[in-house]
C-alpha cells in the first residue's frame, strides 16, 4: 500500500522518469560477505530483497527508467542491474556527483525527473539536486536531514518498494499493478 504524503512529495513523485539510488544501504541491508572462490580469489556476496526486485520490474513496465551509483564495485551488483532492467550502472565511485551530471546529459530529463534513494553522506550531495530525494529509514541523520520522504522500511527490507509505490501512487500507476495482479476491479 503506497504510504501517505504531503502533497510536495506527491506532486514531486508525479514528476518522476528516472531514479537513481545507492546499493549498499539502499538495495541491500550494507553488509556483503566475501566467500573463496575456486581459483582462491574472494567473491563478494549481497542480499537483495525480492520485494524491491519486483518494484524495480514495475518500474521498468510502466516506463519509469532505474540506475544505480555505487562505491563499490560487485558482480552480484552488476547482476541485479542487469536482470532489472537499469538503463544506469555505475560501480567503483563515491564521488557521485560527475556520474549524475552524465547521466543528466546521457537521459536528456531535468534534474525535477529524476529521483534519488540514499543513505549515506555520498548521497547528500545527489539528494540536494533532484526532484525527489528519498532516505531510507536506516539512512544517517544528516541524509533524512536532506529528503523529501524518509522511508518506513529500511535499505535491504523494501525501502525501494515503499519509494516505488509513492511514485507509482502519484503518477496515477498504482491501480493498474493493482489490477494486474486482481487485488482490485
Amino acid at each position: 500500500m503506497p504510504p501517505e504524503v504531503t502533497s510536495e512529495v506527491r506532486e514531486r513523485a508525479a514528476r518522476i522518469k528516472l531514479v537513481l539510488m545507492d546499493v549498499d544501504g539502499v538495495l541491500t541491508d550494507g553488509k556483503y560477505f566475501h566467500v573463496p572462490n575456486p581459483d582462491g580469489g574472494l567473491f563478494e556476496v549481497k542480499l537483495f530483497d525480492s520485494q524491491d526486485g519486483i518494484a524495480l520490474q514495475w518500474l521498468h513496465r510502466t516506463g519509469i527508467k532505474t540506475g544505480l551509483i555505487s562505491g563499490r564495485d560487485a558482480q552480484a551488483t552488476r547482476e541485479r542491474a542487469r536482470s532489472s532492467h537499469m538503463a544506469y550502472c555505475y560501480m567503483g565511485n563515491t564521488e557521485k556527483l560527475p556520474i549524475f551530471h552524465e547521466i543528466l546529459a546521457d537521459s536528456q530529463l531535468s534534474t525535477e525527473e529524476i529521483a534519488y534513494v540514499g543513505d549515506d553522506l555520498t548521497d547528500a550531495i545527489l539528494m540536494r539536486r533532484v526532484g525527489l530525494s528519498v532516505a531510507v529509514a536506516n539512512a544517517t541523520p544528516e541524509v533524512k536531514g536532506c529528503a523529501h520522504y524518509v522511508t518506513r522500511a529500511p535499505g535491504g527490507s523494501g525501502a525501494l518498494r515503499e519509494a516505488t509505490e509513492l511514485i507509482l501512487d502519484a503518477q496515477g500507476k498504482w491501480q493498474d499493478i493493482m489490477r494486474h495482479y486482481e487485488v482490485v476491479s
